[in-house]
């Protein structure tokens, strides 16, 4: 690795070489030298008239490439919204599943054309300031499909650049799903999603990647591919929604103690969190934005972090309890995923492990906190997953990266490298700021819910379950003709057969 960025910045400093390095969204990402042999013959061709026509007006192959990994990665995170609803209706309870299927899927449907309509222009519009972006509504930066269209990104089209990012969009908004389930209104929850994918997480979006005030600090933050940016907003707005809604009917004794309420289904906790894992090879690969040496690199360690966070997760329930409990081991590993998405780009392998394995033994105690402490009802273990956990690989930041991640500005930033406190200010400082904000604007907008068209389905309606009462048919439905006689089915229908035929 380290003798292909000395290459990379012999080619920068002698033309400009465009394998080494571009900007999106505020950020610079590496770009190692795949393709250094074309880059090096488009630097002879530009010294002719001829030659930089032809290079300016057409792509390289490695833009092409570029487009096409940051695609298929693109793919691969919106995939994980069926990984989100697979964890969900495994741990709660089978008459809510429909309501929990539908969830996801409008957070996709809805978040996709918010984020169009509204969100994108508020994450990366150039007409505004560093605190919301502006202009540009409907992707009017450039034709979409125009090569070099995306802001600040010559080596992406607009098209795949909104691709992308609607993707975590979407991420950010789904998170919310599982700590409000079982006893939320659909409609209110609609709403909830629209918001969030249009306003909120496009201003944290703003700040960060769009090139906004934690970016133009001196020592800039640094989050790869949103252990905060993404994770911790939809962790935060989840905690603020179950504290507005408050707890499932029956969790709490009268004392305060918390009830057991078992989810249905462990076989789909299990298919859920091996698909969000497989996801993830677009989540954080992806968000190097080029097809280049460095996706690899990313891909293990993110694997690594994962495997780690799902053995201590297991480890700790197990010495808490007695058993390795299968649905908080499957949380440990998410631990670890969420942990290693800001650092996977500044981290060495060692401390990928480290992270995620923190992660998973943060994820475990975080849960009970959250459940007994402030008595907050979350089903899936989003808070603490996604917010708690989120937040960890944002400040391990400022403790263990060592590499230049292309946020950072330089090599050896964490405190054991003798980087000092300066980074792991920044990373405090984002972590709050994001806290606080979210915290702010999705309470404003649940209460909002909860005064006008209302958050919370009636006590009836929760214990008889929302699939029929929501959406009108049941998530697991028996045969609908048990009750009739065999005269009915017979009879009923044109066929001309007769009893013993049947």
């Amino acid at each position: 690795m380290a003798s292909l960025r000395s290459l990379a910045d012999q080619c920068a400093a002698s033309v400009p070489c465009p394998n080494t390095a571009t900007v999106n969204g505020g950020h610079v990402r590496r770009r190692l030298i795949t393709g250094a042999v074309v880059a090096g013959g488009a630097a002879l061709l530009v010294a002719s008239p001829a030659g930089a026509q032809e290079v300016s007006s057409e792509p390289t192959t490695q833009a092409i490439l570029d487009n096409l990994w940051v695609m298929i990665a693109g793919i691969l995170v919106l995939f994980m919204q069926a990984g989100f609803a697979l964890v969900e209706a495994g741990l709660t309870r089978g008459k809510n599943v429909a309501n929990i299927m539908m969830k996801n899927l409008m957070d996709l449907c809805a978040g996709v054309l918010a984020f169009y309509v509204i969100g994108y222009s508020i994450a990366y519009g150039e007409s505004g300031n560093s605190f919301i972006g502006w202009g540009n509504w409907f992707l009017d930066f450039a034709s979409p499909t125009e090569f070099g269209a995306a802001p600040s990104a010559d080596h992406l089209t607009i098209g795949t650049n909104f691709f992308f990012q609607v993707a975590f969009a979407a991420t950010a908004a789904t998170i919310v799903s599982g700590a409000m389930a079982e006893r939320t209104k659909f409609k209110s929850y609609f709403i909830y999603s629209f918001v969030i994918t249009a306003l909120i997480y496009p201003i944290v979006v703003h700040w960060t990647w769009g090139g906004g005030w934690l970016a133009q600090r001196e020592f800039p933050f640094s989050d790869f591919a949103g252990s905060t940016i993404v994770h911790s907003v939809g962790g935060w707005a989840a905690l603020m929604g179950a504290l507005i809604l408050g707890p499932r009917l029956g969790k709490y004794t009268k004392d305060g103690k918390p009830r057991a309420i078992l989810g249905h289904s462990i076989p789909l906790v299990m298919l859920g969190t091996v698909i969000l894992f497989v996801g993830w090879f677009g989540f954080n690969p992806g968000s190097e934005l080029a097809a280049d040496l460095f996706v690899m690199d990313i891909a293990v360690i993110t694997l690594l972090s994962a495997a780690a966070g799902g053995l201590t997760a297991m480890l700790t329930i197990w010495l808490k309890s007695g058993k390795p409990d299968v649905g908080m081991t499957c949380n440990g590993v998410l631990a670890g995923l969420v942990s290693i998405t800001a650092g996977c780009g500044a981290f060495y392998n060692w401390a990928g492990i480290v992270v995620g394995a923190i992660g998973g033994i943060l994820v475990v105690f975080s849960v009970e906190f959250f459940e007994k402490v402030v008595k907050v009802d979350d089903p899936v273990g989003a808070i603490s997953v996604h917010g708690v956990c989120g937040a960890w690989g944002t400040l391990a930041i400022g403790i263990f990266a060592a590499k230049d991640d292309a946020f950072l500005g330089r090599e050896d930033a964490g405190l054991i490298y003798g980087g000092g406190f300066d980074q792991l200010l920044t990373q405090i400082i984002m972590v709050g700021a994001v806290f606080l904000f979210v915290t702010i604007t999705a309470g404003a907008l649940f209460m909002a819910i909860k005064a006008t068209v209302g958050l919370r389905v009636t006590p009836e309606e929760e214990i008889e379950g929302l699939d029929v009462l929501e959406h009108g048919s049941p998530g697991y439905a028996g045969d609908s003709l048990a009750g009739f006689s065999l005269d009915d089915l017979v009879t009923a229908g044109p066929s001309t057969s007769t009893k013993s035929e049947v």
